[in-house]
């Protein structure tokens, strides 16, 4: 698939119904969601870092995240978006450069958060933060093709601020122009139904803490339009080494290897993934 095409389709995906959008860590991971049915793939901060030896939030730079992201472009022809964090600057002019870089390197979208990476993490001031946005929105509009510019509120999830905060900044992010809103892990069901009833921008979704145990028709019915698994497939493969090398060197014992896929069986799905597109 050109990428002319992929930036179509990414757009196309966010316009109706529900889709999910798995976040690989290399190309290898990248082949195998391909392969497996993904109709589109994000990389993730947390799970990139992880690869890095490194910890999540500010791990990676801007330089390191776009060599990341082209390197997962390569891997298939699927569309990918990126995970962004605070588009690696504070200020409103940094935002729109990463979108216009991120653009360069091929890339269908990207997400800004509304998080300083210094210090504890704590939000931008509202005001800054949809400067931020309006900054980035801008930009993807300049662009002249489909960009999927995704805005975030990520207090709630780092308790920097509430849900009625949360929904507030996503309204603001809505009129600044972000072609998508995302409040990552919502206490629960209810909270994400006000949020979706506040807005009317399609919204993603993350599978992680309570929403885990929401299956994607459930999600689909109150009206998400986008479901992220951020770092979470790759926190089961981290738990997998956890567990396997616990049973190994502690327990003496290598029960966890009886799960281990056929190489063959790899093998195939990598060459499947890397002919999606």
């Amino acid at each position: 698939m050109r990428l002319s095409e992929r930036h179509e389709t990414f757009a196309a995906l966010h316009r109706a119904g529900c889709f999910v959008i798995p976040n690989p860590w290399d190309r290898g991971s990248a082949r195998m969601m391909a392969a497996l049915g993904a109709k589109a793939l994000a990389t993730s901060s947390a799970a990139h870092a992880f690869t890095l030896g490194r910890a999540d939030m500010g791990g990676v730079t801007r330089d390191e995240a776009l060599a990341h992201a082209a390197d997962l472009l390569a891997a298939t022809g699927l569309p990918v978006s990126g995970d962004f964090e605070n588009g690696f600057g504070d200020a409103p002019e940094v935002v729109a450069e990463t979108v216009r870089l991120a653009a360069e390197a091929g890339l269908s979208g990207i997400s800004v958060e509304d998080t300083r990476m210094a210090g504890a993490h704590p939000a931008y001031g509202r005001d800054l933060a949809v400067e931020r946005i309006r900054a980035g929105a801008a930009a993807a509009r300049a662009l002249g093709r489909p960009f999927v510019f995704c805005a975030r509120a990520d207090g709630v999830m780092n308790g920097s601020y509430d849900l009625a905060e949360g929904i507030a900044r996503l309204q603001a992010f809505e009129a600044a122009g972000a072609d998508l809103l995302y409040l990552p892990v919502p206490p629960g069901r209810a909270e994400l139904a006000a949020v979706l009833a506040a807005v009317r921008a399609p919204v993603n979704v993350l599978a992680a803490g309570p929403l885990r145990g929401l299956t994607v028709a459930e999600l689909a019915a109150m009206g998400v339009r986008r479901i992220s698994t951020g770092s979470q497939i790759a926190r089961v493969t981290h738990a997998a080494i956890r567990d396997s090398l616990a049973a190994m060197l502690g327990e003496g014992n290598f029960a966890p290897l009886l799960a281990a896929a056929p190489g063959a069986e790899i093998d195939a799905l990598l060459r499947q993934g890397a002919a999606r597109g």
